[in-house]
């Protein structure tokens, strides 16, 4: 399926979790820092691990990234070192895109910079740049209506968090505008390799896919092939950030390759 294909952005993310359902798996979203450790370096790294994806989660470094743990805040502090910027993000984007990157991806970011960019124009070219969506941890419900509305107009998704802790009321509201996907988060506090999930994960997924007009993907925490073929049995998409940056700086030179490899043992095992 090539980029240009007239889908709009929530089409294609829809297609991605349709085409993985129908080889009874889930789909698999890695997670990486765009500009980490440098341009060139990331974008090998991306073009290394898109073959054995099903969706991208590119992160736009930002400052003070509250939602992150140790793993992605140092990648993201290097990569602005680096001199990575919004606009730079774009433009890696549109790069992976002439590089037959073709699946869907979701641009990670935080609000301050999406603001400081402009909404509107925020929206216009990432479209333009064949990004497919945005994952805004810092944006409440309540402040993302202009946003959301934008993204609309433009088939992009702006995704929806939802935790274990989120009250009733709020978990409905959030599911009756959630647009793409559900962004599960499994555990409360910051994203990280951990060595266990919470045992009433399972419960508590298949109780938000009831009631979700869009597929479920939970992500934080998920850092082995155990974990993530545990989490692939009940949830429609399963993320992974931290453990793949660390695959990435253990690989040294040859991070691209560690990455891939990493990559595709985590689709072998969601696909068992």
């Amino acid at each position: 399926m090539s980029h240009n294909d007239h889908l709009t952005g929530i089409e294609r993310i829809a297609a991605a979790f349709q085409q993985a359902h129908t080889t009874q798996t889930a789909a698999l979203m890695p997670y990486y820092t765009l500009g980490y450790p440098d341009r060139e370096r990331s974008l090998e790294v991306i073009q290394a691990i898109a073959p054995y994806a099903d969706l991208l989660e590119l992160g736009v470094p930002f400052s003070d990234p509250i939602a992150d743990g140790p793993t992605i805040q140092r990648t993201t502090q290097k990569s602005l070192e680096a001199g990575t910027t919004l606009a730079g993000c774009l433009e890696m984007m549109r790069e992976l895109r002439q590089q037959d990157v073709t699946i869907p991806v979701l641009l990670m970011g935080y609000v301050n910079p999406m603001m400081a960019y402009g909404e509107e124009r925020l929206v216009r070219d990432a479209a333009a740049a064949g990004v497919d969506g945005f994952i805004v941890p810092d944006l409440p419900l309540e402040e993302a209506s202009f946003l959301g509305q934008l993204c609309i107009e433009a088939g992009l998704a702006l995704i929806s968090f939802l935790a274990p802790t989120t009250d009733p009321q709020r978990m409905e509201k959030i599911l009756g505008q959630a647009k793409g996907f559900v962004y599960m988060v499994s555990v409360t506090g910051i994203t990280g390799a951990r060595r266990q999930l919470a045992n009433n994960l399972p419960a508590f997924v298949s109780q938000i896919k009831a009631k979700s007009p869009v597929p479920v993907a939970v992500g934080f925490g998920i850092s082995t092939p155990e974990q993530a073929a545990a989490v692939g049995q009940f949830a429609d998409g399963v993320i992974v950030g931290s453990a793949l940056i660390n695959a990435v700086d253990e690989g040294g030179e040859a991070g691209a390759a560690a990455a891939a490899r990493f990559v595709q043992v985590m689709k072998e095992a969601i696909r068992l």
